[in-house]
């Protein structure tokens, strides 16, 4: 493992009990100007040759998460969670490389024992901030790394089991945010994002996606499949 330290970190007050993950859309070398440059961190990062770089221990609180909300809690991130970043040059757009994901991981399992973290807290960025944020992206591979014990995924047959059928309320029991309108249609895209990347739109302007994650309609909320993967999801993070 390489080391990289940056001094953009706390010393932390809460026991960590969630995993975040980035991406970024720059080689190790940019991504590491870039926090620098605009005094942030993560505690580590995946460059594109699939090395892991440490940025910043795990026992002080790195400036990777912010405000957000997550299964009741609304307030900055960093002080209870691990936060790791991965390059992709498509912002998550198009598939990872897969040397990379083995490494994540591996990295990700042994963050999850030593601190035994739910699996329903592990997330992406996009989850806990989906009005800001859109990485991991649509092609982060949740069910693959599921299989391996990081995080959760479903089973479709669960969505038979669930009765409820009011999506603002089956989004909350997952953990999004549901608190307006607005709030609701971002956590619907980034469930999306995790769990439906056919509804994803791909924007190859990366700029333009970072300032404008949103789609423009989001009839998919009316679909039959986005209900019933939305029920089964809904029952697998009961």
């Amino acid at each position: 493992m390489k080391e990289f330290f940056l001094p953009y970190f706390m010393d932390r007050t809460e026991n960590v009990d969630m995993l975040v993950f980035h991406c970024s859309a720059f080689s190790a070398d940019k991504v590491l100007y870039y926090l620098n440059e605009y005094k942030c961190s993560c505690h580590y990062l995946i460059d594109e040759n699939a090395e892991v770089i440490k940025v910043v221990d795990e026992s002080k609180a790195a400036q990777h998460a912010g405000m957000g909300y997550w299964r009741g809690f609304k307030g900055g991130f960093n002080n209870r969670s691990i936060g790791i970043e991965i390059c992709n040059m498509s912002l998550g757009q198009e598939a990872y490389d897969e040397k990379q994901i083995d490494v994540l991981s591996i990295l990700a399992q042994d963050i999850i024992q030593r601190y035994n973290i739910l699996p329903q807290n592990v997330v992406g960025h996009s989850d806990i901030a989906p009005l800001r944020k859109a990485d991991p992206g649509k092609a982060f591979p949740w069910q693959k790394l599921a299989n391996q014990g990081v995080g959760l995924w479903y089973n479709l047959s669960d969505a038979q089991r669930v009765s409820e059928k009011d999506v603002l309320k089956l989004l909350a029991s997952i953990g999004y945010d549901v608190s307006s309108l607005e709030a609701v249609q971002a956590s619907a895209y980034a469930f999306c994002r995790r769990f439906l990347p056919k509804y994803v739109k791909t924007d190859k302007d990366i700029a333009h996606l970072v300032d404008n994650i949103l789609p423009d309609d989001f009839n998919f909320m009316l679909e039959e499949d986005f209900l019933t993967v939305l029920k089964a999801v809904s029952y697998c993070y009961k």
